[in-house]
C-alpha cells in the first residue's frame, strides 16, 4: 500500500496552486482580494481600503468594487473546482501551472443583488458552483461582512468554460 503524502506537502501544493491561480487575475491584486482555503472550500476576502469607498458621505463600498469582488470569487471558485482533481491526482503540479496557466472561464452574464450598504470594513464571499459542464457553468456567490447570516450582496453568474486539452 502506498504511503499517504505528508500533510505539509499536500498543504504546500494546494496553497501554491491557489496563489498561482489568484495571481492570474491582476484586478484581484489591485483590489487586494485574497483567498482562505480549508480543504477544497474557498472564502474570498476583500480587506477594507479607503480606495474602495464609492460614497464618502455614508461611507459605503463602491458598487463596482462589490460586483468585481463577487465576480472574482466566482471565477476563482469555478477554476479551483476545475483544477482540483488534476491537482490532487498529481496530473497537474503548481510548477506546471506557473509556466502554463490553465485558461480561466469567461463571463457570459453576471447579475448582482445589492442587499444592503457595504460598510467600510472587510468583506467575505463564498461561491457555489450550481452547474458545471464542458461548455457552460452557473455559479452563485454570497457576500457578508460581520455576520454570515446578514448578506450585503449576492450574485449569479454564467460562464463559458475553457476548452480542455486532454493531451
Amino acid at each position: 500500500m502506498k504511503r499517504p503524502e505528508p500533510v505539509q506537502q499536500v498543504k504546500h501544493r494546494r496553497d501554491t496552486a491557489l496563489t498561482t491561480l489568484v495571481g492570474a487575475v491582476p484586478y484581484a491584486g489591485f483590489l487586494g482580494i485574497a483567498f482562505e482555503r480549508h480543504g477544497d472550500e474557498l472564502t474570498a476576502v476583500l480587506p477594507y481600503d479607503e480606495k474602495l469607498i464609492g460614497n464618502p458621505v455614508l461611507p459605503a463600498l463602491h458598487g463596482g468594487v462589490i460586483a468585481s469582488f463577487l465576480e472574482v470569487a466566482a471565477i476563482i471558485e469555478l477554476s479551483w473546482a476545475m483544477l482540483w482533481d488534476e491537482l490532487e491526482t498529481g496530473r497537474l503540479s503548481p510548477e506546471s501551472m506557473a509556466e502554463n496557466l490553465p485558461r480561466l472561464p469567461k463571463t457570459i452574464d453576471f447579475t448582482v443583488d445589492y442587499l444592503r450598504t457595504g460598510l467600510p470594513r472587510d468583506a467575505y464571499a463564498r461561491a457555489r458552483v450550481n452547474r458545471s459542464g464542458r461548455r457552460y457553468a452557473s455559479v452563485h456567490v454570497e457576500a457578508w461582512q460581520d455576520n454570515r447570516a446578514r448578506l450585503f450582496a449576492q450574485a449569479t453568474g454564467h460562464f463559458l468554460m475553457p476548452q480542455r486539452s486532454d493531451g
